[in-house]
């Protein structure tokens, strides 16, 4: 099921909340699990199957590691194992069951066919046989590394001490299940929801809000992200291109995947706050970043702070030099970029992008050392130039992120720099047909201009006057009309 679907909007969302509001507040958890299930297994069952299984361990273990530690409950909790207590092996290893059994089922379902064809590639090129390994094509679970990450900070969480584990398993269900974020963030780690599963405030400018930023996200997708899907999609589709046409189709791809994702969080925020829960800001105006840097703070946050927190951290972060610290970086975004895929195309886009992270380290680092030394601190280009050219580099990424193939990306990035240009004669202007309508290049330039020159919908929620709730309206009304006219599209983060 998608928020984008009238399944959804005029017969799930409707349903649950009128339940919600009807029903005692301790009822209510059980109430968000079991439509979450519903919710997450409409398309294929087995999916929910997968996910509960993966969520018994999780619970068995949080209550195991409580157990453990020997400590009481506290006015009627479970007790927060604090950071004084030493760690038992027995501790660890319960740890290591709740981490293994989630990465195991991420790898299973999302690695075993990329592992068993490379390993089958390297193989053939030594002349040792065609295939040693079998090549499983197994159906990825809608969402799988958003969750797995989710569940993976329950047991992390309760074994550092952040945050008390779950009594009831009911509760637990409902804390990964959660449909407003569970297939495509944002990622809600336990320590920050744990509190709200057991009080939370229900208030009509809590749910006005919500319903505004359901309504501004649904604008992003239907309105926005969808026709520059068709931009991306013609370019990356149409082989050769000359250099203008590749720039705005990629371009186009940068808007698409930008409303797109940024909608989902939009809306999954809505989501819960209709029902009483605040999720944290994902998006933060990322393509008004000036560094790549600034760019990691401001896209993605929930991912880029797991991965800080729950990665960067624990492998030495930047507390053991300069060279360890390149390497964190590296590790932690080729890491990333495999998350998002089991795909070269994404090693080398997690690749561009912890380079990027190491360069700035470095020369910031080099401007600090020449400062200390009595050096002239070196200019900075004006702002709106660093914020150019690090879009241009973002956008440089996104080709390897969208393509297919490594050979795909190749040659559209032969085509952004004139290089690949079709020789298809008097048809060269086919694929230039499909990008330039009057309708797609209007929505080009709207994405443009929200993108640098609006506010983000977090800054235009905060404070909701009436106009700004009607405008709200107005858009979500258009939206679902627009709706009706499109095809079936699915948010991107999905194949995630």
């Amino acid at each position: 099921m998608i928020f984008t679907s009238h399944v959804f909007l005029f017969y799930f969302l409707p349903l649950v909340l009128v339940l919600y509001y009807l029903i005692p507040f301790r009822a209510r958890t059980a109430l968000i699990a079991f439509s979450s299930y519903v919710f997450y297994g409409w398309a294929n069952p087995l999916w929910a199957v997968i996910m509960f299984f993966g969520s018994s361990v999780d619970y068995f273990c949080g209550l195991a590691l409580v157990k453990m530690s020997g400590l009481p409950d506290r006015d009627g909790l479970p007790p927060v194992i604090g950071r004084e207590l030493p760690r038992t092996r027995g501790m660890k290893a319960v740890l290591a069951v709740s981490v293994v059994t989630n990465l195991g089922l991420l790898a299973a379902f999302k690695y075993t066919g990329f592992v068993a064809e490379n390993v089958n590639a390297m193989a053939r090129a030594f002349g040792l046989g065609e295939n040693l390994l079998p090549v499983l094509h197994l159906v990825l679970p809608v969402g799988i590394s958003f969750y797995t990450f989710k569940a993976m900070s329950y047991a992390i969480d309760v074994y550092r001490g952040e945050a008390r584990p779950m009594r009831r398993f009911v509760d637990y269900l409902c804390f990964e299940a959660f449909f407003p974020d569970l297939v495509a963030g944002p990622i809600i780690r336990y320590a920050a929801i744990e509190e709200q599963m057991r009080v939370r405030q229900h208030t009509l400018d809590k749910f006005a809000r919500g319903v505004s930023f359901f309504a501004l996200g649904m604008a992003k997708k239907i309105l926005l992200a969808n026709p520059m899907g068709h931009v991306a999609d013609t370019a990356f589709a149409a082989g050769g291109l000359h250099a203008h046409d590749a720039w705005f189709g990629l371009f186009g791809y940068a808007f698409q995947i930008y409303f797109d994702f940024s909608g989902y969080s939009d809306m999954a925020c809505g989501l819960a706050l209709m029902m009483g829960f605040v999720l944290i800001q994902n998006f933060d105006s990322p393509y008004k970043a000036d560094s790549i840097t600034d760019f990691w703070r401001r896209w993605h946050i929930s991912l880029s702070t797991w991965l800080r927190d729950y990665l960067y951290i624990p492998l030495g972060g930047n507390r053991r030099g300069e060279r360890r610290t390149y390497v964190n970086l590296m590790t932690v975004m080729l890491l990333g970029g495999l998350w998002h895929g089991a795909s070269w195309n994404f090693v080398v886009w997690g690749a561009i992008h912890g380079g990027m992270l190491a360069f700035e380290r470095a020369r910031a680092a080099r401007a600090s050392a020449a400062f200390r030394a009595g050096g002239a601190v070196p200019r900075r280009l004006p702002r709106p130039v660093r914020v150019a050219i690090t879009f241009f580099v973002v956008c440089l990424s996104w080709v390897f992120f969208r393509a297919k193939t490594l050979v795909q990306a190749i040659a559209y990035c032969k085509s952004l720099a004139g290089i690949g240009a079709s020789r298809l004669g008097s048809s060269a202007d086919a694929p230039t047909g499909a990008l330039y309508t009057r309708y797609h290049v209007m929505a080009f330039g709207l994405a443009a201009v929200l993108v640098w020159a609006a506010p983000n919908t977090w800054a235009v929620t905060e404070r909701l006057s009436a106009p700004r709730a009607v405008g709200a309206m107005v858009v979500l009304a258009l939206s679902v009309l627009v709706m009706w006219t499109q095809s079936a599209n699915p948010f991107l983060y999905f194949q995630f």
